[in-house]
């Protein structure tokens, strides 16, 4: 790949479903915060030549202390979160559009949940390698337990079928260009989504779902974080 990686971490949620007393992103384990977990794996990466994290307004300048802390030298600037991870998302985007044309034309971005530690060996090389033919690549895994759609009532609608779908994570892989232009169309639009690949295929964009890992973990609840934690310290 000739062109520049850049990774976006959103970290700025307040985690509503993790613990009110407590903010997930920067909970310590062994002694480091979280989120300071996941820039550094990104660091480690050769591929990736800057990583922007998003944080809150108020946590910027805890932020930028942090990352001299840990010398963490690919990350320049930080990016202020907004109201919904898709904002936090569009400000980053905005801020590498300020890079200028050519600059922008040259960029691949990755997006990273920040709570979202532990990537495998491999991932984000094998992300890169698929993006011929396609307009995204992002990892998924098969979904085990049965799929029901249901209405606002709680009545089911629908059994999926569940070989046809997949548990989706990040980091989700694409051109600066096409992410973009998802992103500004879903603006005009006033659309949200989950995932940014979402916004890639409302405009008719075709996205490639390669394997991902059932310890790609997101921290969601506390729960979670007992998970993690063993990974972690046994370097599975």
């Amino acid at each position: 790949m000739n062109k520049a990686l850049i990774a976006i971490v959103p970290s700025a949620g307040l985690g509503k479903r993790f613990d009110v007393s407590r903010r997930k992103t920067f909970v310590n384990i062994d002694g480091v915060p979280l989120l300071i977990y996941t820039l550094k794996r990104l660091h480690s990466e050769n591929s990736i030549a800057e990583i922007i994290p998003v944080l809150r307004h108020e946590d910027i300048d805890m932020g930028f202390e942090m990352l001299k802390e840990y010398n963490l030298d690919k990350i320049k600037r930080i990016a202020p979160g907004g109201p919904e991870r898709q904002d936090s998302i569009y400000n980053a985007l905005k801020l590498i559009e300020e890079d200028g044309i050519d600059s922008c034309r040259n960029n691949y971005v990755l997006i990273h949940d920040g709570v979202r530690p532990y990537i495998p060996d491999g991932m984000i090389e094998k992300l890169v390698d698929e993006i011929k033919g396609v307009d995204g690549v992002i990892p998924g895994i098969p979904v085990k337990d049965t799929i029901k759609e249901i209405d606002p009532e709680g009545i089911v609608v629908s059994t999926l079928n569940r070989v046809k779908v997949r548990a989706v994570q990040t980091p989700q892989f694409f051109s600066f260009k096409v992410i973009k232009e998802a992103y500004d169309k879903a603006y005009e639009d006033g659309f949200y989504a989950t995932d940014d690949a979402a916004l890639v295929e409302r405009m008719g964009g075709k996205v490639r779902i390669i394997a991902g890992s059932p310890f790609n973990i997101k921290v969601t609840i506390p729960e979670d974080l007992k998970m993690l934690e063993y990974l972690l310290q046994n370097n599975l």
